[in-house]
């Protein structure tokens, strides 16, 4: 089947529906860490509870506890599972082009109106979206397939202002890797280098000695 044959919504959904996230019984989990930034070293500890709220200990220093934060954050709502029609219920969807890497264009209307993503192989590749008054770009290159949905490997971002186009900030590229806790697939390392104004700034999380929590 072709997508000229399948609507626009209905792709977007499968690939939609393909994301690996975790289930309502994620019990959380507890985690070393240790981040790298530029050649500093911090250590320290974390904690994603059954809710998929973060907590970082014992990492003294505040920027780098932040930025430690940030990332279990970003790691756990992109975990959390949402129904299609909670989260797209009140958008339309229709076809674009299709690029050289056989990537489906589809853009977004209705209370999304705006944004716009590309599906690959089942899979989304390519999202663009206006969050908080910016406009984020985010190009997947390559993914892992858990066998319980995709997670994306390599893949860049990028931020631009939705009413000049200027770009905001560098361009960061990364790579995730995960293992197997359990029943749940959990990052164990992240790898970001973020190439601003022509300087290259290098960032690495490590997850060690992950454990799932009332285990």
């Amino acid at each position: 089947m072709t997508f000229t044959q399948i609507s626009a919504q209905d792709m977007f959904r499968a690939a939609y529906e393909n994301r690996y996230t975790w289930d309502k019984n994620f019990p959380g989990y507890t985690a070393d860490i240790t981040y790298k930034q530029d050649g500093q070293v911090f250590t320290g500890k974390v904690q994603v509870n059954s809710e998929l709220k973060a907590e970082v200990f014992e990492v003294d220093d505040e920027e780098a506890k932040q930025v430690v934060n940030n990332q279990l954050w970003e790691i756990a709502v992109h975990r959390i599972r949402r129904s299609f029609e909670d989260t797209h219920g009140a958008n339309t969807f229709k076809y674009g082009a299709t690029d050289e890497t056989g990537a489906v264009e589809i853009f977004i209307g209705g209370k999304s109106e705006g944004d716009g993503y590309k599906v690959r192989n089942n899979e989304v590749c390519l999202v663009h979206r206006h969050i908080h008054g910016i406009v984020v770009t985010v190009n997947t290159s390559s993914s892992h397939d858990t066998g319980e949905g995709y997670l994306s490997h390599r893949y860049d971002s990028v931020y631009h202002d939705p009413k000049t186009g200027e770009q905001k900030g560098g361009r960061s590229e990364f790579e995730d890797e995960y293992e197997k806790v359990g029943d749940y697939f959990i990052l164990n390392r992240r790898l970001v280098r973020t190439e601003t104004e022509g300087k290259q700034s290098t960032q690495e999380l490590i997850f060690s000695n992950i454990k799932l929590e009332n285990c």
